[in-house]
């Protein structure tokens, strides 16, 4: 098989070098997408369009590639959310010649005169990764999404304003490289009314730098309402407890001040946290935290469980912080829903939970352990430090063994 050459386009014809314009002139195939084969008018081999049909492109270019020279144009850089990663990976590498090129990215960053090293990238091209832009918006204050004619600009601020997210700022790049290029700033709100033309590259920008969040943050450091809040020790186990992995979905029940949800969703890069509050003024606490350390992958639900459960997506952790009565309909509606090998999480203070707990988990087959957690925290006196108990609570771990 002969070498098959694949060539960034860049952002436009003016970005080819001799080189590549030499390599594509002496091809026998071109392939590329019509957008691109219509930059070559004079090209007197034969032309391939992709057009979404790219596994019938890899087999004639195993088949073409046999005694004739195949050409592929890809935009910008071919390996960076290009075409020839894949085609590495189908073809071989050591039947493919890479010639990279400038990248939409590298280009649109240097039209707002900004650094792009520390920018995180999603592409909503054909895939469903609406919540790695949320997930990426939690680890970067730059996030640059490749958008499709579906999941355009319009979309994307829709969709993070439907998930509680409203302080970022969007700039739009339209059709770069061409007369028609067009950047534009936009907030949110303003986004979601406008049309776009394609292709389209997105930058999302926080306007300023995220408060530091970690794991065991200081009660003080949140907006609560007073003592009603999981201590930070506490907090640490209960988050150990539900052994959270990058794309988990968690509900949080009763979710307080939504210190838990918070600081859980530091583990969720690729994931979600529904934190589910009934009492309003908690909620507008939740969403003022949420607000203040910058979190993007929480969406925040008003409502009382059980009852809106059916209607979140399928969870694989719970964290049950405060149900009040509702105690034991929330477990068999949680049992309805939370997937096998799915764990629970139940912080109480009271035997009563308890009890009810650990017999629902036994009826229902749970893997089930308890730990109990004595904070005693040092209190400064006249002449020395005395200790000071806190409350003991019992957390309750249950993990879902039944096959669904």
């Amino acid at each position: 098989m002969k070498k098959i050459s694949v060539i960034g386009l860049g952002v436009s014809y003016s970005d080819l070098t001799s080189e590549h314009i030499k390599i594509i002139e002496e091809a026998d195939v071109l392939i590329g997408g019509k957008r691109h084969l219509d930059l070559f008018p004079d090209f007197r081999g034969l032309k391939k369009e992709i057009h979404g049909n790219t596994f019938e492109i890899i087999k004639f270019i195993k088949e073409e590639g046999i005694s004739k020279n195949v050409v592929v144009i890809a935009s910008g850089d071919p390996l960076f959310f290009g075409i020839g990663s894949l085609l590495v990976r189908e073809i071989g590498k050591q039947n493919i010649c890479i010639y990279p090129n400038i990248t939409s990215v590298s280009k649109a960053f240097s039209k707002i005169k900004e650094s792009w090293h520390d920018a995180a990238f999603v592409s909503l091209h054909g895939r469903d990764f609406e919540n790695m832009v949320l997930s990426s918006l939690d680890k970067s204050e730059k996030v640059v999404v490749f958008t499709d004619p579906k999941k355009n600009p319009a979309w994307l601020a829709d969709f993070l304003l439907e998930q509680g997210v409203d302080d970022l700022s969007m700039c739009v790049f339209e059709q770069m490289g061409s007369i028609s290029e067009r950047i534009s700033w936009h907030n949110l709100s303003q986004a979601k009314n406008l049309n776009f033309s394609d292709p389209n590259l997105v930058l999302l920008k926080h306007p300023s730098i995220k408060n530091n969040l970690h794991l065991g943050m200081r009660e003080d450091d949140y907006e609560h309402m007073q003592g009603l809040i999981t201590k930070s020790e506490v907090r640490a186990v209960t988050i150990s407890k539900l052994k959270l992995l990058p794309n988990h979905i968690l509900w949080d029940i009763g979710a307080g001040s939504g210190s838990i949800s918070i600081e859980a969703s530091i583990f969720l890069r690729e994931g979600r946290v529904f934190a589910i509050e009934q009492n309003r003024d908690r909620v507008n606490q939740i969403e003022n935290n949420k607000k203040h350390f910058g979190v993007t992958n929480l969406k925040i639900i008003e409502a009382i469980a059980p009852e809106v459960l059916k209607n979140l997506p399928l969870p694989d952790r719970v964290f049950i912080g405060g149900s009040g009565k509702n105690l034991k309909e929330v477990l068999y509606e949680v049992d309805n829903y939370i997937r096998t090998d799915g764990i629970i999480v139940i912080n109480t203070v009271l035997i009563s939970s308890l009890e009810i707990s650990l017999k629902i988990f036994e009826e229902l087959k749970y893997d089930t352990e308890v730990v109990q957690v004595q904070i005693n925290r040092t209190k400064k006196m006249p002449e020395s430090i005395r200790f000071e108990s806190e409350n003991p609570v019992f957390i309750i771990s249950a993990q879902n063994l039944n096959e669904s």
